[in-house]
């Protein structure tokens, strides 16, 4: 076999780092022994991995293709080493390994931090490093085995990754109490016509939350008009305080808001609404014993 595991490690290392020089630090080699060995894998499979911008090493679309496949054939390797007790240099075997955890933004916001505490009272040890993005974002991110697995809110549409159902969450219709739809009163209950008439304020394009209130809203609204578009969460719950429009959010998302009264949950003629939150993985993805626990405690959860 031509390709070795330092060449696939430098190649990863330089794909993360964007330099030779920068990547050296990561493999523990110098520099020079860094480029041969990039050099060296680009040799044996006769393509080009980067483009050169300057000083930079920007992967091109032959060595994206690889980045995955490289990560899983080190992730396995690494896999074997623990399961064989091979420890890193001088490392205990058992020595908690650093779990990359990737969350759409309700729940990287809302649920996780309180789901890390949990696990980490039970492991004091456990080291977690959490990347928020948007769903479609996390999925690419497991799918480049960046992550290790992803937590995410809307449905997946990377094939490479396999998706186990995880959590059910209620979605909720909210407005500022002051809304003109509202007439003054709260309570009072909007029906379908209402909703129709309304602006609402909407996740961009990608967020799995605006995909989950699409496909809950649409079979009854047919289409929704577009009042503001955000790239968080956050500012449409304070959008929808000042009165700018109506929002379908999870009710993780806006309880603490509608505690104090500065947003109403709409009541309308609508049935419950909810989504479902997903766990997604690589197909290739070995699972170390501290990955497997920590996904039996997310769905155990």
């Amino acid at each position: 076999m031509r390709i070795t595991l330092r060449q696939l490690a430098v190649f990863i290392a330089v794909a993360d780092a964007g330099s030779t020089t920068a990547a050296a630090s990561r493999v523990a080699l110098s520099q020079s022994a860094t480029s041969a060995a990039l050099n060296e894998l680009e040799a044996v499979l006769q393509a080009r991995l980067f483009d050169r911008v300057g000083t930079r090493l920007v992967l091109n679309d032959t060595g994206r293709g690889l980045l995955p496949q490289a990560r899983a054939v080190l992730d396995g390797a690494a896999g074997i080493e623990r399961d064989f007790g091979i420890a890193v240099g001088a490392r205990d075997a058992a020595a908690p390994s650093l779990l990359r955890v990737g969350a759409s933004t309700t729940i990287g916001n809302y649920l996780l931090p309180t789901l890390i505490a949990d696990w980490r009272r039970a492991r004091p040890d456990a080291q977690v490093e959490v990347a928020i993005a948007n769903t479609a974002a996390v999925a690419a991110a497991v799918a480049r085995m960046e992550v290790d697995i992803g937590l995410i809110e809307g449905p997946c549409h990377e094939p490479e990754l396999l998706a186990r159902p995880w959590r059910e969450e209620e979605l909720v219709i909210c407005a500022a109490p002051s809304h003109p739809l509202l007439a003054g009163d709260p309570a009072r209950k909007l029906d379908v016509a209402a909703l129709r008439q309304a602006a609402w304020l909407l996740r961009e394009p990608g967020s799995g939350t605006r995909e989950a209130v699409e496909q809950a809203l649409q079979p009854h609204l047919h289409q929704l008009r577009e009042g503001l578009r955000f790239g968080g969460t956050e500012a449409i719950k304070q959008a929808a305080v000042e009165g700018l429009g109506l929002t379908c959010l999870s009710l993780f998302a806006v309880r603490d808001l509608i505690a104090l009264g500065r947003l109403v949950r709409v009541r309308t003629t609508l049935p419950r609404l909810a989504r479902r939150f997903w766990l997604v993985h690589h197909r290739r993805k070995q699972f170390s014993r501290g990955l497997a626990a920590f996904v039996d405690f997310c769905e155990q959860g």
